[in-house]
């Protein structure tokens, strides 16, 4: 255990040496500063990222109609391709693989109102999985059922953004609120995880919505879940998928701009490959940083070693042991590095705070962050190291007979 004496010494060589104390403190600190910033921003794009993912069932196939670009059976290209209910039914039916089911009707602009309250919001009818799909939190009340679909119900689900914008004050569920002049009850009331425009949403029975606006039996897109289905399956159920429409609306199977096919699993798949390799990328140049400063530490102590030779020497000389006289060093370096590190480490993620609070706007970069347990386990590495380059030194100088290191220049 080291005394109040061991300390002030340890103070008073450092007082002393002021420039070496820093450029030592300076090698740790920014080898710490510099890892902690790498791997959080690092961990901050990933984020926004993967958020961006949140709107939707990463286990989810999205299908929207298109236009041929691929002659076919006489057929010249720039034909529309348009989906009907008899699409979403046979996908259901027949496409191995799927899960949960939903199809979608659009309207992009529709007049809310209550009492003397407007607003215009985007209608979007459709089925009672689309919850799941789209990752809809239920807050109050319920979302779409079956029973809505079949007997064609007036009935609406709207977000809490619209509740706060229609009812003000007042709850919204159970009242009604006029969609384009035609009374609907509210029947529940949610909130998405995705962007704000998803909370501009209303939502109706897709049976509902096509008979309130001529819509007979459109569908304007379609989508469904494929349970834990692995990468390689996801892509062979939607190239079959692309088979059977390709098949009941008579364009090329290889048009892949007929209909547009988006397999969520396959883009996530992407980004986690893209991160992987940013990740490696990120250690490579922390590793470079932190070798950087165990380098600039052992240089660093090789000259603390030095310069002390003498001091060991007349040590020695007045009765002072080697193991106390390395120690007596080492306990110095071990001092000056942890402090150091703790300082690189505060201003990483002091750093990483600021960012953190002054880029909420930027969305594919979201709260950064970063384990703990690695960067303190680096400045521990950082520690040890400096600590084993000067202890070989310092043990081979305490070894000297006194007489000799009296004589070291």
């Amino acid at each position: 255990m080291f005394s109040i004496d061991n300390w002030n010494e340890v103070f008073s060589t450092i007082q002393k040496n002021k420039l070496r104390t820093f450029l030592t403190a300076f090698s740790v600190a920014w080898g710490i500063f510099m890892l902690i910033i790498l791997l959080g921003s690092g961990q901050g794009i990933e984020n926004g990222v993967k958020s961006e993912f949140k709107d939707d069932a990463i286990n989810s196939i999205w299908v929207r109609d298109g236009r041929t670009s691929i002659p076919h059976k006489g057929l010249a290209p720039g034909r529309d391709i348009s989906f009907t209910n008899e699409d979403y039914d046979q996908t259901k039916q027949y496409l191995d693989g799927v899960e949960k089911i939903a199809s979608r009707y659009s309207v992009w602009q529709a007049r809310l109102n209550y009492k003397k309250e407007y607003g215009s919001y985007s209608v979007r009818a459709t089925h009672p999985d689309h919850q799941y799909i789209e990752n809809t939190v239920i807050l109050e009340g319920r979302y779409l059922n079956n029973t809505d679909i079949i007997e064609k119900r007036k009935v609406i689900v709207i977000s809490k953004e619209v509740e706060k914008d229609m009812f003000l004050d007042e709850k919204g569920i159970g009242k009604y609120i006029k969609l384009n002049n035609i009374p609907f009850m509210v029947v529940g009331i949610f909130t998405d995880e995705g962007n704000e425009r998803e909370n501009r949403q209303v939502y109706i029975p897709i049976s509902t919505g096509q008979l309130v606006y001529n819509g007979s039996n459109q569908v304007h897109q379609f989508m469904f879940t494929i349970g834990d289905a692995s990468y390689q399956k996801s892509i062979l159920i939607a190239s079959n998928l692309q088979k059977q429409l390709a098949i009941k609306h008579n364009f090329s199977v290889d048009d892949q701009r007929a209909v547009n096919i988006n397999n969520n699993l396959e883009s996530f798949q992407k980004y986690v490959d893209i991160f992987d390799n940013i990740r490696v990328f990120i250690w490579f140049i922390g590793i470079g940083t932190i070798l950087a400063g165990i380098v600039g530490i052992s240089n660093i102590m090789l000259i603390v070693v030095k310069e002390r030779t003498r001091e060991i020497g007349i040590r020695k000389a007045i009765g002072a042991s080697p193991n106390s006289v390395v120690g007596q060093i080492l306990h110095e370096s071990i001092f000056i590095t942890t402090a150091a590190g703790y300082i690189g480490l505060l201003l990483g993620v002091v750093v990483l705070e600021f960012l953190s609070s002054n880029l909420q706007s930027v969305e594919l970069f979201k709260n950064p962050e970063v384990d703990f347990g690695v960067a303190i386990s680096a400045t521990l590495v950082l520690i040890f190291s400096g600590c084993l380059a000067g202890y070989f030194p310092a043990r081979r100088a305490a070894s000297i007979k006194p007489v000799t290191a009296l004589r070291d220049e």
